[in-house]
């Protein structure tokens, strides 16, 4: 009987702090505007978030036993995030667009070639620690490996450019506008049978 409502008290708790968790979440994108909701719920949507987060105790110092103990126990049953990456909240990614020139002037774009989607997902992993600062010293070597399995497959280009950058989609009111999404160029390197140069 004692072990049931320790059970029961258990539950109770965990429940408590993954509603507490996804309501955070929730009313950080209402006071954000990434909603469809209207803006003049904005203001009482950041209040509730800042309430929801002093019930996981985030209001109290970084040293705080109850603090480190919540956030202990959230890490621990993996429920310290909510699920506001599921769109219409679609982050920005990377993309590697490679440029293809030809003696006779032609200029072709290609992606670095895949095999199949287990392939694709790596890819996009490793294009975004790309963009990371720390992976700065091995970029050009990387891209240059991704390069060359395009090149093998039209022998007769003269040089590849390859351009990096962040992808940006729209957001919702944007796209009911008819607006794609952006790209930002941030690094491109060039690539020749000769040499190799960073542009």
């Amino acid at each position: 009987m004692f072990s049931e409502r320790i059970r029961v008290v258990w539950f109770g708790i965990h429940f408590f702090l993954i509603t507490a968790v996804c309501f955070a979440g929730l009313f950080s994108l209402i006071a954000d505007g990434a909603t469809m909701l209207p803006s003049a719920l904005e203001p009482n949507a950041r209040k509730a978030e800042i309430a929801a987060a002093w019930l996981l105790g985030k209001q109290a110092g970084a040293s705080s036993p109850a603090r480190q103990g919540i956030a202990t126990y959230l890490h621990a049953a993996g429920i310290q995030a909510g699920y506001a990456f599921f769109a219409p909240n679609i982050p920005s990614y990377h993309r590697l667009t490679l440029e293809l020139f030809y003696d006779d002037g032609r200029i072709e774009h290609e992606s670095p070639r895949l095999r199949g989607k287990a392939a694709a997902r790596r890819l996009e992993s490793l294009l975004d620690r790309l963009a990371d600062e720390r992976y700065e010293p091995i970029r050009e070597v990387l891209v240059k490996m991704l390069a060359l399995s395009v090149w093998r497959q039209h022998s007769d280009v003269k040089k590849i450019r390859a351009v990096f950058g962040s992808v940006t989609p729209p957001g919702m009111t944007e796209f009911e506008h008819g607006k794609a999404e952006t790209f930002e160029p941030m690094f491109s390197f060039d690539f020749s049978l000769r040499e190799e140069g960073k542009r």
